[in-house]
């Protein structure tokens, strides 16, 4: 949760410090330039990715989830403290970026270590249930920063949460993470990993490129697979803020309100998708979710950028939350499932980070370019393409639902088959 709050509040304030960091200007031009230091976090988080997946497959799970909330704690401080374009001139920007790289190095390992130490965790036969409540608490930290947001719009003024307003969530998220450490200390290790720390076979190859290129397929496949769920999420989830403010016209603090309770909404919907994928298996959540935002994305993009009224935008926000559950509900548990325990922290962290940094990360700034560029509705077909390949993937994947990962899971699954 705390990971995550920090992650998104660069984005949901970025709209109050713009102005701090880079010369008066066009507004839509100043938030491409924090748009773009958004972006340039996404390209770190293949090495992140890298670098982190090595230490949760080699050093443990526990040791690559207390290394991430550390240099997410020193990222937040860094952006509290950042000076300002007024104060020092582009030295404020670099301190922003440098802070973002953080970040990037951070999440990149974060969410290849939770899905990874979640799912190995997890009750046999409710994997998918378990493991939704990575993305809860992605949302919930996303939700802690909008409610933030709002409680700041409507007790300070514009012009002090422009000038310094908008610091206090990041000293919230570095003290935040600071708690979290201490918490990620006591963590017990899964038994997945145990097992590899007794069985030398695959010793040589653990958390190594070496060992993952023997899943080339796998590692092309989680690329493909998460490049229409992850710009569909960020498009519905981080950017429509901005996208109800800076295009459909509706006030900062309205469009923030409908983010929140949409994303709350979220929060009830995630758990009851993976329980159900438990049932009925992943592919048909997947399948659903891919041909929803193949078709729906253009009309529902469209309407959100005319929308005129709160419970309009909020009606309309509502089915693009629905159409990505299907996809966040689950992603991390799938691809968790495609690898073994040896290369199962890298395989998920490394091709999900590419995906992320090309297709996640970038969203905001190419939606802002084809605005910028007076050809919004590019970006909406954009959006289509990627969720039409992606789709591609999802009904030709094979079903994952019954990879067993240690032998205490295979006991439990043995355990209920004679029960019933």
């Amino acid at each position: 949760m705390i990971e995550w709050y920090d992650w998104f509040v660069y984005s949901t304030f970025s709209v109050y410090f713009a102005s701090a960091f880079f010369p008066e200007g066009n507004p839509t031009a100043q938030l491409l330039n924090t748009a773009g230091i958004f972006a340039v976090g996404f390209f770190m988080r293949p090495v992140g990715g890298w670098l982190l997946g090595r230490i949760g497959d080699r050093k443990g799970r526990k040791a690559a989830l207390t290394t991430t909330v550390t240099l997410m704690s020193l990222s937040a401080i860094l952006i509290a403290i950042a000076p300002t374009y007024a104060q020092v001139g582009y030295f404020g920007a670099a301190v922003l970026l440098v802070a973002r790289l953080l970040q990037g190095l951070s999440v990149g390992g974060e969410y290849a270590a939770s899905a990874t130490y979640l799912s190995e965790v997890s009750t046999p036969g409710k994997r998918g249930f378990f493991s939704s409540f990575q993305m809860v608490s992605m949302k919930v930290g996303q939700l802690i920063g909008l409610a933030l947001q709002i409680t700041l719009q409507h007790t300070m003024s514009q012009g002090a949460l422009s000038s310094w307003g908008w610091r206090i969530p990041f000293v919230v998220g570095a003290i935040g993470a600071a708690g979290i450490f201490w918490l990620r200390r006591n963590l017990l290790e899964t038994e997945a990993y145990e097992s590899l720390e007794e069985d030398g076979a695959t010793s040589a190859k653990r958390g190594t490129m070496r060992g993952l290129l023997d899943y080339k397929r796998e590692f092309g496949m989680i690329i493909a697979f998460s490049m229409g769920g992850t710009l569909c999420d960020y498009t519905y989830s981080t950017y429509m803020t901005k996208y109800l403010s800076n295009t459909a016209g509706l006030s900062k603090s309205d469009a923030s309100l409908v983010s929140f309770c949409a994303i709350a909404v979220m929060l009830l919907l995630v758990p009851l998708a993976g329980a159900l994928s438990d049932r009925i298996g992943r592919r048909p959540l997947l399948i659903t979710f891919g041909i929803s935002a193949t078709l729906g994305t253009v009309p529902l993009m469209t309407a959100l950028g005319n929308v005129s009224t709160f419970g309009g935008a909020l009606l309309l926000m509502l089915f693009g939350i629905v159409i990505i559950t299907g996809y966040t509900s689950i992603s991390g548990v799938v691809k968790a499932e495609l690898f073994p325990a040896h290369v199962r922290a890298l395989g998920v962290a490394l091709p999900y980070a590419i995906a992320n940094a090309l297709f996640g990360g970038t969203a905001e700034y190419v939606a802002l370019w084809f605005k910028d560029a007076g050809i919004e509705s590019g970006f909406y077909w954009y959006v289509t393409a990627c969720a039409a390949i992606s789709l591609v993937v999802y009904v030709t994947m094979r079903e994952t639902r019954d990879v067993v990962f240690s032998q205490a899971e295979k006991t439990g699954i043995r355990e209920q088959g004679v029960a019933a």
